[in-house]
């Protein structure tokens, strides 16, 4: 029985074993997109044998992607980049995911609170951001002897002039996923069927985005929406956002959780006014993340 995603903790499918060892092993579907993985390697990327890295988040697409490049027999390394706006349970699911799949993890630390275009919090705030992301990603992995970088963008998400999208254009850094027409329904369904604990992850956008555009970006405002989120998440939530407004917390739920956060809202106040003044929930449910 498939078990669901909970952050940070470790699941009876996580063992190497757990998973095919041969390409011919798997079944039809994971073999063809796989497969599919590995000749975008071998004709788009120019190098044998498919000497390339990856921007690792630990999140589902990164995951399934890394996943199928080892399954092909790419020579890949993932890298991670540590930062304020990634919480710890996203660092400790990428170490989980690399474990899993039997292949060293890379790490890399960068204070994006340095930079003032990017704790100013403009508009195109995540331009800044994943340019700097990106660019450490490539000089850490030149230094290694790697000059291909992949990321895990799908072929759902929207290729058009997103901060994100510009940077992989500037950068040309490819994604196979996108590229060879792979959906955010099929990286879940492939997942699962091949035993990754990511295959039901809910998206997770960065700590950053809890902060409305325009308002100064701190590490404390990051630390005590990280703590809030994380003590939700030890109440069975898991799929929310904690945001800032108005010098309080505004909590979002999806409509399948917003019972249980209305049952449990007295017990959540109390906690997070540890951290906040004032702590609100949302009436409008948010959309499910894909």
């Amino acid at each position: 029985m498939m078990e669901c995603y909970v952050a940070g903790k470790m699941t009876m499918t996580e063992r190497k074993d757990a998973f095919p060892c041969r390409m011919q092993d798997l079944p039809p579907a994971g073999a063809r997109l796989c497969m599919a993985v590995g000749r975008f390697l071998k004709e788009k990327c120019g190098v044998s044998p498919h000497h390339v890295i990856v921007a690792f988040s630990g999140g589902a697409d990164s995951a399934y992607l890394l996943y199928a490049a080892v399954k092909c027999g790419a020579d890949i390394a993932p890298y991670f980049v540590k930062s304020q706006f990634q919480p710890e349970f996203e660092h400790n699911d990428a170490h989980r995911l690399a474990e899993q799949l039997g292949i060293e993890l890379h790490e890399i630390s960068v204070d994006v609170l340095q930079f003032d275009d990017v704790t100013d919090n403009p508009p195109d705030r995540c331009y800044y951001c994943k340019r700097r992301i990106m660019g450490a990603i490539r000089a850490a992995a030149a230094a290694d002897g790697y000059d291909t970088l992949i990321d895990g963008t799908n072929a759902s998400d929207d290729g058009g002039d997103r901060p994100g999208m510009k940077v992989l254009r500037e950068q040309n850094i490819l994604s196979p996923l996108r590229l060879c027409g792979i959906t955010k329904s099929e990286v879940r369904a492939r997942s699962r069927e091949a035993g990754l604990f990511t295959w039901n992850k809910p998206a997770y956008a960065c700590l950053a985005t809890r902060v409305p555009t325009g308002e100064r970006i701190s590490g404390e405002k990051l630390e005590a929406v990280e703590k809030s989120e994380e003590y939700l998440f030890s109440l069975g939530f898991t799929d929310f956002r904690v945001r800032l407004r108005d010098g309080g917390a505004l909590l979002q739920f999806t409509a399948k959780q917003q019972e249980k956060a209305q049952s449990e809202l007295e017990k959540i106040k109390a906690e997070l006014s540890k951290y906040f003044g004032v702590i609100k929930l949302d009436p409008k449910a948010r959309a499910e993340s894909q």
